[in-house]
C-alpha cells in the first residue's frame, strides 16, 4: 500500500514563475515533486554491458579516492556566500527558427548551468534543460538558483532533440521536459536506464557509451552518447543503476561534444580519438570545491583547460556553473580560476568561450 501510495505522489504540471520578467515568459518553473524518485528501489530493463554488475553501472578504468567523506565535508562544510537572486544582462538578441541554414553553420546560446541550445543548421539541440527554481526532489528544499534562465522557454525555437547526459537533478528536471515535450514532442537522447525517470508518454531513445544512432530528422547527422567520469541517481536506492555520460554529434565534416557532468580521466583522448576532435567542446568547470571530495566527479578549471587540450578542441564552451550553489567555491571564482588555468596553459582566452545567460557565440 505504501509503495502504491508513494508512487502516485508527483506533482506533473509545471508552475511558471515570471519574476522582475516585464514580458510575462517563463524564465523559470517550479520545482516537480516525486517523492518515488527519492524513496523507492527502481526496477530496469535488464542489460547486459561490460562496465554493469549487479544491476548497477561502474566504470572500466580506476576511480581516484576521495581524500573525506561526503559526511564529513558536510559536517563541516565552509562554503562562500553567494546572492540569493541575481538578474542577469538584458538580451540583446533571441534565438530563431533557421530552416534554410547550412549544416555547417552553428550558433550556441548558453542558457544556464548545463543548458545550452545548439543550433546545427536549421536544427535545434536543447542539452540538460533545467528551468526549475530547485535542483532538487522537492520544491521547498535543496539547492536553489541563483540566476533565471538566459532564454524563456516561450523563446526558444522549435526543438528537435533532447541531449540528456544524466539523471540528477541539476540535469534531468522534469518540470522542463514536460513543458518542452508538450510542446515539441521531442524525442530525447539519453543513457541506458534513464528513461525510467521520464514520463512514459515521452520519447526516450536510451544508449550504451560508444552506442550511436542517425538523427531521426536527417541521417547525416550521428548521436553518440560518450563515457564520462561520474555517477547516477536520484535518490537514496537507486545509486547508479541508470547510466550516466556525454553526448556527441557527427555531422559529415565536425564534431559538437557535450561533456554532461564529469571529473577528469583519460577518456577525453579516447574520444578525440574515436570521434575525431571537436569543432565546439562545451566543458563543465564549476562545482569542485573540496577538491578532497569533489575531484573525482566534478571537473575544476584546470581539468577543464586540460580536458580541451586532449580533445584537441577548435574551442570550448563553459557550463555548470553559476546558477546552482552546489560546492563551496564563489560564484564566480570558475571564471577567475579558468583564466588563470589558459593563462598557465599558454592559451589565449578566446579559446575557452565564457558567455553569460542568453548570450550567443558562433561556432
Amino acid at each position: 500500500m505504501l509503495k502504491s501510495a508513494l508512487s502516485n505522489l508527483t506533482l506533473e504540471t509545471p508552475t511558471a514563475f515570471t519574476i522582475n520578467n516585464a514580458s510575462k515568459k517563463t524564465i523559470v518553473l517550479e520545482t516537480t515533486t516525486s517523492l518515488k524518485d527519492t524513496w523507492l528501489t527502481p526496477v530496469f530493463k535488464p542489460s547486459v554491458v561490460a562496465h554493469r554488475s549487479a544491476n548497477r553501472f561502474r566504470h572500466p578504468w580506476p576511480i581516484p579516492k576521495r581524500g573525506m567523506t561526503v559526511a564529513e565535508w558536510l559536517i563541516n562544510r565552509r562554503k562562500a556566500e553567494w546572492p540569493t537572486w541575481e538578474e542577469n544582462s538584458p538580451v540583446e538578441k533571441l534565438p530563431h527558427a533557421r530552416p534554410d541554414a547550412s549544416i555547417n553553420d552553428w550558433k550556441i546560446w548558453f542558457v544556464g548551468h548545463a543548458t545550452v541550445l545548439v543550433q546545427i543548421g536549421p536544427y535545434n539541440f536543447l542539452t540538460d534543460p533545467v528551468w526549475a527554481m530547485r535542483a532538487s526532489p522537492a520544491a521547498f528544499a535543496g539547492p536553489k538558483r541563483v540566476r533565471p534562465a538566459g532564454i524563456a522557454l516561450e523563446d526558444l525555437p522549435t526543438i528537435d532533440a533532447i541531449l540528456l547526459s544524466h539523471n540528477h537533478y541539476d540535469h534531468l528536471d522534469k518540470a522542463s521536459l514536460s513543458w518542452l515535450y508538450a510542446r515539441d514532442r521531442m524525442p530525447i537522447y539519453s543513457g541506458l536506464g534513464n528513461g525510467h525517470y521520464i514520463d512514459a508518454h515521452m520519447r526516450v531513445i536510451e544508449l550504451d557509451w560508444w552506442e550511436s544512432i542517425y538523427f531521426h530528422k536527417d541521417d547525416r547527422i550521428k548521436i553518440v552518447f560518450t563515457p564520462a567520469q561520474h555517477f547516477s541517481g536520484r535518490g537514496i536506492k537507486d545509486t547508479n543503476m541508470a547510466l550516466w555520460g556525454g553526448l556527441s554529434i557527427l555531422t559529415p565534416d565536425d564534431h559538437l561534444f557535450f561533456a554532461g557532468d564529469t571529473g577528469y580521466a583519460h577518456h577525453f583522448s579516447e574520444i578525440r580519438e574515436r570521434l575525431g576532435a571537436p569543432r565546439l567542446a562545451l566543458l563543465p568547470i564549476g562545482a569542485y570545491e573540496p577538491r578532497a571530495v569533489m575531484h573525482a566527479m566534478h571537473m575544476n578549471p584546470t581539468d577543464a583547460v586540460q580536458a580541451h587540450q586532449d580533445l584537441q578542441a577548435t574551442k570550448s564552451f563553459a557550463i555548470h556553473h553559476r546558477t546552482f550553489q552546489l560546492t563551496d567555491e564563489a560564484m564566480n571564482q570558475p571564471l577567475l580560476d579558468l583564466a588563470k588555468a589558459l593563462n598557465r596553459a599558454r592559451l589565449p582566452a578566446h579559446s575557452f568561450a565564457t558567455p553569460s545567460e542568453g548570450e550567443m557565440i558562433s561556432a
